[in-house]
């Protein structure tokens, strides 16, 4: 039986170094807990802190304070060994840069993190996901021949596959026309359905009034939580005239 927590970050903060007497603080003592089955969206005006956040709370940038606790583990104390342990068998990435393999075809880039975490791979489900998601080149080229969009595909199959239990998406439908992006977001969606816990990064308020979740950032601090929000309502607390 799953945890009922996910993911808890305790009073995180994160400042940048600029120089040797200036720094930046991009987090301010954001606290949150998520659990399993929930859909957790994040949004915010450009330079909030949502890729920030979404990179703290993951595991891949350490707070300059506070903590991290992901499945009751504190990612930030383990080796290197063990955090990748810890990402393998727990988490999926979906980032803005798709981080592809350039050198291996699109159907080896999904399996890649099969492979690593050793489990099976199978092909035509591989084949069959990237038709659900309205793929249109093909399968065995290589990645870097692909469109923004194609490659952005190619990134969530990969997540998807993995089925990892904690799912951190950077804008994953960024690059798709408005069809792929809702069958993206159903798969994302339908993730959460069967247990899994995703957070995403979004500047699309119609989605994210779908999620169940909603964090607006604004400052570095979470200015807003809101429930099952409406659209109305990220409208208002991100103070955008839906009409301009």
């Amino acid at each position: 039986m799953k945890k009922a927590s996910a993911l808890i970050a305790s009073h995180v903060s994160k400042s940048f170094q600029l120089d040797k007497s200036k720094a930046v603080s991009v987090l301010k003592d954001i606290s949150l807990t998520a659990r399993y089955g929930e859909f957790i969206s994040i949004l915010g005006v450009s330079g909030s802190g949502k890729s920030t956040l979404l990179k703290c709370i993951s595991s891949l940038l350490e707070p300059t304070s506070g903590d991290v606790m992901i499945n009751d583990v504190a990612p930030y104390k383990l080796n290197n060994r063990k955090l990748a342990k810890l990402r393998q068998e727990n988490i999926s990435f979906i980032f803005q840069s798709y981080n592809l393999v350039p050198a291996l075809p699109v159907i080896e880039n999904i399996a890649l993190p099969l492979h690593l975490s050793h489990k099976k791979v199978n092909k035509q489900e591989i084949r069959d996901l990237l038709r659900q998601m309205k793929f249109q080149a093909d399968m065995n080229s290589f990645v870097n021949t692909l469109s923004g969009g194609e490659q952005q595909k190619v990134a969530i199959a990969r997540a998807i596959l993995s089925d990892s239990q904690l799912i951190f998406a950077d804008e994953p439908t960024g690059a798709l026309d408005s069809t792929s992006r809702e069958v993206i977001f159903d798969l994302l969606r339908d993730m959460a359905n069967r247990g899994k816990c995703v957070f995403m990064v979004t500047h699309d308020i119609e989605l994210a009034s779908y999620t169940d979740r909603a964090l607006v950032l604004k400052d570095g601090n979470i200015y807003k939580e809101l429930q099952a929000p409406s659209a109305q309502d990220l409208y208002q607390a991100l103070e955008i005239d839906k009409h301009n």
